[in-house]
């Protein structure tokens, strides 16, 4: 299993990414939105994945390995999880929460979120294996749904907009 920057005794160290969710431990993540105009890319995470299966997510969402770039570990993942490539991300803010994602895990995260602006030739490839759907919503439609219906989200989907909003976004 992949190697993540955790904290264990105030000093970041790799630690297997399953042990880090399992433990709780404070880890290093990176999250990305891809907008095109007024909407969002959204994944539907898929069914093999070891925590929040079929739940709709941002376009990404990821942990960098030991020594990676947040940006280049953004770049990475867009194109592994989606095939998506050629994109700019800008970093947008650094936050972090804890939340509980199911089977005794905790994603315990401090996350570099970028955002970046696709044109409208964006053409998605989801990997199977990290994806099973994706659609575009607008804000005002992906909050309608989440008060609807939050448990087909992820817990950090609905705390990024819940409370992060502006910093990612700006109040979009």
């Amino acid at each position: 299993m992949t190697q993540i920057p955790a904290w264990i005794d105030d000093r970041l160290a790799p630690v297997d990414k399953l042990h880090a969710h399992v433990a709780g431990l404070r880890h290093k993540a990176v999250s990305v939105f891809v907008r095109k105009g007024e909407e969002i890319l959204l994944q539907r995470r898929a069914m093999g994945k070891y925590h929040t299966p079929g739940l709709w997510a941002n376009t990404c969402c990821t942990h960098p390995h030991w020594d990676e770039a947040p940006r280049d570990c953004a770049l990475r993942r867009l194109e592994e999880e989606l095939g998506i490539a050629g994109l700019s991300p800008e970093f947008r803010e650094q936050l972090e929460y804890r939340a509980s994602v199911g089977g005794g895990m905790v994603e315990h995260e401090v996350v570099d979120v970028f955002v970046a602006e696709a044109g409208a030739d964006l053409a998605p490839v989801p990997n199977p294996d990290e994806v099973m759907d994706i659609r575009w919503s607008t804000l005002p439609a992906l909050q309608s749904e989440i008060a609807a219906a939050p448990e087909r989200f992820t817990p950090w989907l609905r705390i990024y907009l819940d409370r992060h909003l502006d910093g990612i976004l700006g109040g979009r």
